[in-house]
């Protein structure tokens, strides 16, 4: 008996396009002859278009464009417009916020952190546009906001970093610069600045809801796929009108530990999971230097920590044993 195993999506079917659901002034805004393409039919769906883009997706790009531009100009301006280092360093380039001296400057000199403001009006703007256009889209479709307000948790952690928790300290320079490794180490060095990110309770948090938001969509699919052979990909029918695929799912994972969560559930489960990750994070960055400066004395003052033991006897002052004074 021939089976369909759908974790290479080994059937891939050709039809007319799906165009969508009509808008109430019709199809004319979208763009595109959909096409098909083989090898997105591996991991998904086929069909390649028709996009929308309207004006404020149009705008987002634009800004989206005009901050990548400016990064990668200036790090490319860094190796003195060699592409062969540019191509080789572009790992370790970046383009860096003022120096604290400048505070809250609107527009430092270009060279020295101006060119890191421009790019992070232009790129927080293209972000918020898209956001509005994710948020319009959807009440267009006649669907729920859930992504939109998924999306707006990542972008409460993007401010902080970059907008909110920088004006709280009172200078640019607390932000984090643009580039791969260079915010990496930023990262590392906010850590040891700080006491140990790790002993801040809300980061804590938020590596919980991190793996478990990976372990959930990662169970999910799993699931979905191992009883794709029954429609188990058709959630919405087996919502309402529970069939084979959910029955099996169901009882390998009562089986499994004891509990499922429904068709619907789970992803009610993933989606909080997945926005209280960037929720609980940029709570504990906006509480680091602003509330509490070193989580490692305050986690052993809260009893989270253990202090470390003595071990070698105290380090005496010369000076104040042999009665010299300053």
């Amino acid at each position: 008996m021939p089976e369909y195993q759908n974790i290479f999506t080994q059937v891939q079917l050709r039809a007319a396009p799906e165009l969508g659901v009509p808008l109430k002034r019709g199809n004319a805004a979208r763009s595109g002859v959909p096409s098909y393409e083989y090898w997105a039919g591996k991991v998904g769906n086929a069909q390649i278009g028709p996009i929308y883009l309207g004006f404020l997706g149009s705008l987002s790009l634009v800004c989206g464009l005009i901050a990548f531009e400016i990064i990668g100009l200036n790090m490319w301006a860094s190796v003195n417009w060699d592409p062969v280092q540019f191509l080789r360093q572009l790992p370790w380039l970046a383009l860096e916020p003022p120096r604290p001296e400048y505070g809250l400057r609107i527009l430092p000199p270009l060279a020295e952190g101006g060119w890191w403001l421009m790019a992070g009006f232009f790129l927080t703007t293209s972000i918020l546009l898209w956001w509005l256009r994710t948020y319009r889209r959807a009440r267009a479709l006649g669907m729920g906001t859930h992504v939109a307000w998924a999306f707006a948790a990542a972008i409460w952690l993007y401010l902080v970093l970059g907008f909110i928790r920088p004006i709280l300290m009172g200078n640019w320079g607390e932000a984090v610069p643009f580039g791969i490794f260079p915010h990496l180490d930023w990262t590392a060095a906010f850590s040891i600045r700080y006491g140990n990110l790790f002993y801040n309770p809300f980061h804590m948090l938020s590596i919980v809801f991190l793996y478990g938001a990976t372990l959930l969509f990662a169970m999910h699919g799993a699931t979905i796929l191992a009883v794709g052979r029954y429609g188990g990909e058709r959630e919405i029918e087996q919502i309402y009108d529970r069939g084979t695929a959910s029955e099996r799912a169901a009882l390998f994972w009562r089986w499994t530990m004891g509990f499922n969560a429904t068709m619907e559930s789970i992803h009610r489960w993933a989606w909080w999971f997945a926005v209280l990750c960037p929720l609980t994070g940029g709570i504990g960055i906006l509480l680091t230097g602003t509330v509490v400066d070193n989580w490692y004395l305050w986690a052993v003052k809260h009893g989270v920590a253990p202090s470390y033991p003595q071990v070698f006897a105290p380090v005496l002052d010369p000076a104040a044993l042999s009665g010299v004074t300053k």
